[in-house]
């Protein structure tokens, strides 16, 4: 009893907070990486233009 009191008084273990300061950058530079790729895609989307009766193609196979 008295180590698990002693491990709870005796402060944040350092390698958690390490860790979980770097999950924190990780998790940081992912979501710039996401609104960089959504950026470039919505850029991409909006320079192709596709005929009209193309963008109600459904996914429906040819043959059946």
């Amino acid at each position: 009893m008295a180590k698990a009191l002693l491990g709870h008084v005796g402060g944040p273990d350092l390698r958690l907070v390490d860790e979980v300061r770097r999950l924190r950058s990780r998790v940081r530079d992912l979501e710039d990486e996401l609104a960089r790729m959504t950026a470039t895609n919505d850029a991409l989307m909006s320079s192709v233009h596709v005929e009209d009766d193309i963008r109600f193609l459904t996914d429906e196979p040819a043959l059946t």
